[in-house]
């Protein structure tokens, strides 16, 4: 079983924090939250003080996972685990600690290059949340949300989530042509707690960068996530999928582009999985209805790279 409980924040770089702001503030209707970048951008759904930290840069970039533990005997087991399979691991200093709003922080790359952070002791902001519309967001013991993951090193990745992570298998969903030859291609997701998925990796393209696929974030309401549609809509937002129900997490949500070319999943009515009876399904339509893909742009993570 992992000591890691849940997805705990998300770090990332643009070029353009203005319109994420317009994204998360006004119209997914989280919350501005605080930092220590004056110009960056700190998204609060719930007591953290932030969730999603969006910086200044000359890039479109995710900086880091953010994963989290119970506490300091949790991170060492971690810590212990990643190095044991060969894997270098920073210990960050206290100011760089405080600098997440945590109070210790290990970090390290995935076998994809992508940068994890593992944490414990979240610095916690009592004020009331107050979101622009009025939404709920559904965190607590299920942690921010789920993320998916690029990668090209598809099973070296999974066995890293799996076997040296923790992570336990939740299912998979099989891409591209079955009859193709050679062994078949999944996206895989994978669980911490009580959310079906906190993670899934899906096979991509080599990269020098590291990407994202999507964010997801669920909240309380099918009215909370229609009227955040409606929002986008009139705020110029290409909507990369319509709304529809997944067959595997049951949520019912629809997808957005952000600025930097992934998707922020919006959604609600999320399972929860009892591992007591649960068993790693496979399931043949991303889908029971809607989520109609057919107006998308092509995801960064997934485009030939630059000549």
């Amino acid at each position: 079983m992992t000591d890691i409980r849940g997805l705990g924040y998300l770090r990332i770089r643009t070029r353009d924090v203005a319109r994420w702001r317009e994204l998360l503030v006004d119209g997914l209707g989280m919350a501005v939250g605080s930092g220590p970048e004056p110009d960056g951008l700190y998204a609060r759904v719930d007591e953290r003080r932030a969730r999603l930290a969006v910086l200044p840069g000359d890039t479109d970039k995710a900086l880091a996972v953010g994963w989290e533990v119970r506490d300091q005997f949790a991170l060492a087991r971690v810590q212990e685990s990643v190095e044991k399979a060969g894997v270098s691991v920073d210990v960050l200093s206290e100011e760089e600690a405080r600098y997440r709003d945590a109070e210790q922080v290990i970090a390290f790359d995935d076998p994809s290059g992508t940068r994890v952070e593992v944490f414990f002791g979240p610095v916690l902001d009592h004020s009331p949340v107050v979101t622009p519309f009025g939404g709920r967001f559904v965190t607590g013991a299920q942690g921010l949300g789920h993320v998916v993951l690029p990668t090209p090193q598809f099973e070296e990745a999974y066995r890293f989530y799996t076997e040296v992570l923790g992570f336990l298998p939740r299912g998979s969903i099989r891409i591209g042509d079955p009859d193709a030859p050679g062994p078949a291609r999944r996206v895989r997701f994978m669980g911490v707690n009580q959310r079906h998925h906190s993670l899934a990796l899906c096979p991509a393209p080599p990269t020098e960068a590291p990407g994202m696929v999507h964010l997801m974030t669920e909240v309380d309401s099918l009215d909370a996530v229609g009227q955040a549609l409606d929002r986008l809509g009139k705020l110029g937002f290409s909507i990369s999928s319509t709304l529809g129900r997944h067959t595997n997490d049951k949520m019912v949500s629809f997808y957005v582009r952000a600025p930097g070319g992934w998707d922020l999943e919006f959604g609600t009515e999320g399972m929860l999985v009892d591992e007591t009876f649960y068993t790693a399904e496979e399931i043949t339509a991303d889908s029971y209805w809607g989520h109609d893909w057919s107006d998308s742009e092509p995801l960064a993570a997934f485009a030939p790279p630059s000549p």
